[in-house]
């Protein structure tokens, strides 16, 4: 923490990011304004000391949407990158532990899904369901463990030949366990720092998802269906795209800054 601390762009982003959960938590006490709430006197009103980031073309608040729409974008983001560390974590431990076919059978597993493109196989899965925020949730998360599991095959495979592990077989351990609690927790370094990493991607992912229509639907509020309502008023109201996309983009920014800071805290020998 101390190293981190020294760190000026990690540290702005570490307070941006900590800022955002804050905004995402007290949603209610920031603003008064219903997310969701209508109101025919005050559409595509510009900022103002009522309307902070102004109003869209039903008259609802921008901040509030913003503010709410937070609670949404983050959950998803730390939600998938949760399921996909899972499942990550899993398959690279078993396909390092063992190997053999095991492992040959895993890796080509992963080879294959790394040849579909990522978006393009979300966008067929989210065809075949109904675009809510759990589907959602689920569909980025199954399809974002590759990387995870490779980091965690290779640290498994260096981890398994320490004298630890063997001494760990000696006592009669279980695969199970030595597998849990001794190889797991010794290669989690890559796992948090791929994990800060994809939940940028996440929320990235959501809100181009979102921007087409088929991610959170309204009138639920999440950063990219804030930015969909604003592309038909682009060109009178501004402030309907611009906001959520600093939101987006900082938010995006703050995190792979982040990480990237813990891989050189966490992993000193990729530094250059």
């Amino acid at each position: 923490m101390k190293k981190l601390m020294r760190n000026g762009y990690a540290l702005a982003a570490l307070v941006f990011i900590l800022a955002m959960l804050v905004f995402a938590i007290l949603a209610p006490l920031l603003t008064g304004y219903d997310p969701t709430s209508t109101d025919s006197r005050s559409i595509l009103t510009a900022p103002s000391r009522e309307h902070i980031f102004g109003t869209d073309r039903l008259g609802r608040d921008i901040f509030s949407r913003i503010v709410y729409g937070a609670r949404i974008s983050l959950a998803i983001g730390f939600i998938a990158v949760g399921i996909a560390s899972l499942i990550g974590v899993l398959i690279g431990a078993i396909a390092g532990y063992y190997g053999g076919s095991i492992d040959y059978l895993l890796m080509r597993f992963v080879d294959i899904m790394l040849c579909f493109p990522t978006i393009f196989l979300i966008l067929a899965v989210i065809s075949l369901l109904e675009p809510s925020i759990t589907n959602i949730m689920v569909i980025i998360g199954a399809t974002g463990w590759m990387g995870i599991a490779r980091l965690v095959r290779a640290e498994v495979l260096t981890l398994k030949e320490r004298d630890f592990v063997s001494a760990a077989k000696v006592m009669g351990a279980e695969d199970s366990r030595i597998i849990l609690r001794h190889l797991i927790p010794n290669a989690i370094g890559p796992v948090l720092v791929s994990a800060t990493l994809g939940i940028g991607g996440a929320i990235l992912t959501e809100s181009a998802l979102s921007f087409l229509g088929i991610g959170v639907q309204p009138p639920t509020p999440s950063w990219g269906n804030i930015l969909m309502d604003g592309r038909s008023t682009l060109g009178v109201a501004w402030w309907l795209t611009v906001f959520p996309g600093l939101f987006i983009l900082f938010t995006v920014l703050s995190y792979n800054i982040l990480g990237e800071a813990l891989r050189d805290l966490l992993e000193p020998r990729l530094k250059e």
